[in-house]
């Protein structure tokens, strides 16, 4: 019971702190709108790239738009939903810089959950609604014979997603524990796995493909259960372990956590 009274709090606390950070932002609706829609066009331009790319070519290694459309679909929205909400990791390098992280070693509650809670971005609401939007044309445009299963395993990959990426970014803060500055060569993975998960992993050189597989499981959020949706009889047997592979994101953002924690440990203070 104790443990389920802990996640209740801290559940209960989140939610409060989350509110904090929304209500403060729209305090500036104007603001908010400009960025919102900002978001929006940046990432609708982004994909008008992709259209132009088939329009002029037809195809990519085989692959039509649709079914590039879902991939860039899912991608978008588990990004959006990971950059929202884990905006205080992307920016942690301002508490260690400032000592500010200081005081969040002498509150009773984990410090990634205090950093997870410090700030949540509601103007990336223009990629997901952008994503979902991309999503929304590939499944109207697709010829598939679209089952529960495939739809359940679309809202997984998704899930999942946001927490690959989130524990991406959780990486690229535990840097800043002994760099004090976060390095930049870490949105190769993230921004880079953001730009490489939109396509189909097949069309890649197999260095590339090894290690969004092996290294970064960008395949798991990407091919392997999106490849399953289309019937791909290239797929590694048996097909169910497609269905699980999803679940590599939500177990690389716990390994970030338990190298956090690590980081943590050898935390020395800046100083200041």
């Amino acid at each position: 019971m104790s443990r389920i009274a802990n996640l209740s709090y801290h559940f209960l606390l989140y939610r409060r702190m989350i509110g904090m950070s929304i209500r403060s932002q729209m305090q500036y609706r104007t603001s908010f709108l400009m960025m919102t829609f900002g978001q929006f066009g940046m990432t609708l331009i982004e994909f008008m790239g992709v259209w132009s790319l088939f329009s002029r070519f037809g195809n990519l290694r085989g692959w039509q738009l649709a079914e590039v459309a879902l991939f860039y679909g899912v991608v978008s929205i588990a990004f959006a939903l990971a950059e929202g909400f884990a905006r205080g990791f992307d920016t942690f390098s301002r508490l260690i810089v400032s000592g500010d992280f200081d005081r969040l070693l002498l509150r009773p509650c984990s410090t990634a959950f205090q950093v997870a809670c410090r700030e949540v971005q509601v103007m990336r609401v223009g990629r997901l609604i952008q994503g979902c939007v991309v999503l929304t044309f590939a499944c109207t445009h697709l010829t598939l014979h679209w089952t529960p299963a495939k739809v359940l395993l679309i809202l997984y990959t998704i899930v999942a997603g946001a927490f690959l990426f989130t524990g991406l970014m959780v990486l690229q803060a535990v840097v800043a524990f002994w760099t004090i500055e976060s390095l930049e060569v870490f949105n190769i993975f993230t921004y880079g796995g953001v730009e490489t998960g939109q396509y189909p992993l097949t069309i890649y050189r197999p260095w590339l493909k090894w290690g969004f597989t092996f290294v970064v499981p960008i395949a798991c959020i990407n091919y392997l259960p999106l490849g399953l949706v289309f019937e791909k009889h290239d797929l590694l047997q048996p097909q169910t372990w497609h269905y699980f592979a999803p679940t590599m994101g939500i177990v690389f953002f716990l390994a970030s956590l338990q190298l956090w924690k690590l980081g943590e440990r050898y935390y020395l203070s800046t100083g200041n």
